[in-house]
């Protein structure tokens, strides 16, 4: 497992490309000067029986932004945040109750500029310890975890669309039982599986 860990670390360290929530749709124009807002959401990995699993979250549904999608705990960078890693690690706190000093960070994934004018960047973490799992009220109706060599085998990722303010949007999925993962966690998702391929 530590092996399978330090492989992470050292994969991570390597710059790549960003990606969007344009990636596929490369028809669509993005404005010169946009200004986008900082974003960190973690990706905690937590062992298991089966293994090394990933926590997701599936957002409340009366949420007025995403209502009932599944995401990583995380959020827009605060004023107090130091950086993304920190707002990262403070929106997880908050949201399913995982201590900041509970997570050993190892490292970071491109960032992912989103249709709501985000830059996320994606922090991956590992969780040594259990912990108690507490959704924030309101916010998460659902914290779950899903087997890391489900979401990080390119093979199972397929690309879908819908219409989306008048126009024919395509973007990832991964499916994982009874969870439809897909949008911007699953664009991140899919650009783990780019950068840790041999």
């Amino acid at each position: 497992m530590r092996d399978r860990l330090d492989h992470f670390r050292e994969a991570l360290t390597e710059t790549g490309k960003g990606s969007s929530d344009f990636d596929l749709n490369p028809e669509t124009v993005l404005p010169e000067g946009r200004v986008l807002r900082p974003a960190g959401v973690l990706a905690p990995i937590i062992e298991g029986e089966r293994g090394l699993s990933l926590l997701l979250t599936k957002r409340a549904a009366a949420l007025k932004h995403h209502p009932g999608q599944i995401a990583f705990p995380g959020g827009k960078q605060d004023d107090g945040d130091a950086d993304v890693i920190a707002a990262a690690l403070r929106e997880a706190h908050e949201e399913i109750g995982l201590s900041p000093d509970k997570v050993e960070v190892l490292g970071t994934l491109p960032p992912h500029e989103t249709v709501t004018s985000f830059h996320v960047t994606p922090v991956v973490g590992f969780v040594a310890e259990p912990f108690e799992i507490v959704p924030e009220p309101g916010e998460v109706d659902e914290v779950f975890a899903v087997p890391l060599d489900h979401v990080l085998d390119p093979d199972n990722y397929l690309v879908q669309s819908r219409r989306w303010r008048g126009q024919i949007r395509h973007y990832f999925v991964v499916p994982f039982g009874p969870y439809y993962i897909w949008g911007a966690t699953a664009r991140m998702l899919r650009s783990w599986t780019q950068i840790i391929q041999p």
